[in-house]
């Protein structure tokens, strides 16, 4: 009898682990059934593409994305550009500080032989001109009214001025007499000319001014020469005598032609300093080369 109850309670224990089970397992199926009703409610079949549009919008991300690598190169390139135009305008040009050194020279000649003149003639009246480039005498004029000689009291002036000018060449030209060397010279400046320059007053025709001018300019250089014999001596970058003439008859006045005084002032000669303009760097690397190679007693080349 004990044996028959311990045998139907084993069995009724099997029998509620298999309906648990079974439970269990329906329980999950349900659940399962549920979740594939929700994903089958959210599918659009307007949400989904062909394959060949898939593939299309594959390529076109792929181009773009090369392209995207082209223009980033680009980009980069395009900087390096602009660094090296940044470093080009910040790199002062030789040429450049070149022709501002020449400009600076060219003053201080002027200036020097302005200030020797006056010591020389207390008396005189001289100027540079407003462009700083010529040494201008004001006054009484250094010729009478359509005359091409100097006046005697006045050609004195003249022979100081060559005599000056004998001192400061060889520090600023080549040739026979250049004294580069001797380290008078400030930064390889050279002379391209020394002008001298007629000029007349308003009186008379224009053809007769412009030779009259430059009667007067050939009388100031023979003047000077009569002096200073050796200042066709003095050579420019092209191995030329920086030493010349020109004549502008009335063209250029700087005082008013109604007047004595300024018809008197306008009768002048201007020496006019024109300094070498090179047009590449290299000029001025040879100028300093052919200026280095003078022998250091400024004997010539």
């Amino acid at each position: 009898m004990r044996a028959a109850f311990r045998r139907r309670s084993r069995e009724d224990e099997e029998e509620s682990v298999f309906v648990s089970m079974t439970d269990m397992t329906v329980s999950f199926l349900f659940i399962l059934m549920i979740m594939l009703a929700f994903f089958a409610s959210q599918f659009n079949p307007e949400d989904s593409v062909t394959r060949s549009e898939y593939d299309q919008v594959v390529d076109e991300r792929d181009h773009l994305r090369a392209d995207l690598a082209l223009l980033r190169s680009r980009v980069a390139e395009l900087e390096a550009e602009v660094k090296r135009l940044l470093a080009e305008l910040s790199r002062k040009d030789p040429v450049e500080e070149y022709l501002k050194l020449t400009a600076r020279v060219r003053q201080k000649i002027l200036q020097h032989l302005r200030d020797r003149l006056r010591v020389d003639f207390p008396d005189l009246m001289i100027e540079i001109s407003q462009e700083q480039d010529a040494l201008r005498f004001q006054g009484d004029g250094l010729f009478a009214s359509g005359e091409s000689v100097l006046r005697e009291d006045k050609r004195r002036i003249v022979e100081t001025v060559a005599a000056r000018l004998e001192e400061i060449l060889p520090c600023y030209t080549f040739g026979p007499r250049s004294n580069w060397a001797a380290g008078c010279g400030e930064g390889a400046a050279i002379i391209e000319a020394v002008q001298i320059e007629g000029h007349t007053d308003a009186t008379g025709d224009d053809r007769s001014n412009l030779d009259l001018s430059t009667r007067r300019a050939n009388e100031t250089f023979w003047a000077m020469l009569g002096r200073e014999p050796t200042l066709v001596g003095h050579l420019n970058f092209r191995e030329q005598p920086v030493l010349s003439v020109a004549g502008y008859g009335e063209m250029r006045p700087i005082a008013d032609n109604a007047t004595p005084a300024g018809r008197a002032t306008n009768r002048r000669i201007d020496l006019r300093i024109i300094m070498y303009t090179p047009t590449v760097s290299g000029e001025i690397d040879e100028i300093r080369g052919r200026l280095g190679a003078l022998p250091a007693d400024g004997a010539g080349r």
